[in-house]
């Protein structure tokens, strides 16, 4: 299995890559770009939160407390004193971070259905949403983060399949096959119960319509594709052999 740092790194070129593409097709503003990356490398941990100790279990449960502390706080902050929303909002985090924690990790399986494609489906999609009715942004940008956060998730599942080869004894591990797969076919259970997630948030994200429509298009495609590579020479003075053997002939 790769280390977090790796996950990370790779996590950040590969949504550098995405972003690139992105920037060159001009698909959303520029100062859209850093938060698209952040989605990516976010991504790219987040198949570790069902092991209990790890960065990304213990990041997103402090998110998620955060969020749920700020809700209480915005919904009940007309009804009880300064002293009373202080004890509602550090003891919403403190159960969140903490309780919910601890509860999740009791049932949760490493390698189990957050190890896999259906569960980067529902990441995708919930962030979709969140960005689109917590945010408020727009449906490209919205679905472009969905997607972000997808990529990266596969890039992660991918990363501990490769590390599951050992290249250097020439073997492969009991590991492999349990890093990247569809499902989570040992436990029928929380698969289910995954799909009827994916589901849900899939019908509560932005009409995925509009955004398909720009991304699908010929004439984008066409610009990229024409963009991909230099005409004659890379950054303006290194030339590719056949170009040079072109030029002579």
């Amino acid at each position: 299995m790769a280390d977090f740092k790796t996950h990370i790194s790779v996590g950040v070129v590969a949504s550098g890559m995405l972003s690139t593409l992105t920037m060159a097709a001009a698909i959303v503003p520029s100062e859209d770009l850093i938060t698209l990356a952040i989605c990516g490398a976010i991504g790219s941990i987040l198949p570790d939160i069902d092991l209990q100790n790890s960065r990304a279990s213990q990041a997103m449960f402090s998110g998620l407390g955060l969020v749920l502390a700020f809700s209480v706080l915005f919904n009940y902050s007309w009804k009880y004193s300064i002293a009373e929303m202080w004890i509602l909002w550090v003891g919403t985090f403190l159960v969140v971070r903490f309780l919910g924690h601890s509860i999740f990790h009791k049932y949760a399986v490493h390698r189990g259905v957050f190890h896999s494609v259906l569960s980067g489906l529902f990441f995708g999609f919930l962030t979709a949403a969140l960005f689109h009715y917590f945010f408020g942004s727009d449906i490209t940008l919205s679905w472009l983060a969905g997607t972000f956060v997808f990529v990266g998730y596969l890039v992660h599942l991918v990363l501990d399949e490769i590390y599951s080869v050992d290249f250097h004894g020439n073997r492969i591990r009991r590991s492999f096959g349990t890093a990247l797969k569809l499902f989570d076919y040992r436990h029928p259970g929380p698969t289910l119960a995954m799909a009827a997630a994916a589901a849900v948030a899939f019908l509560a994200a932005p009409p995925v319509g509009p955004f398909l429509s720009i991304v699908g298009s010929p004439a984008v495609w066409a610009f990229l594709s024409e963009r991909m590579l230099p005409e004659q020479a890379w950054f303006g003075f290194i030339q590719t052999a056949a170009a040079r053997l072109a030029s002579l002939m």
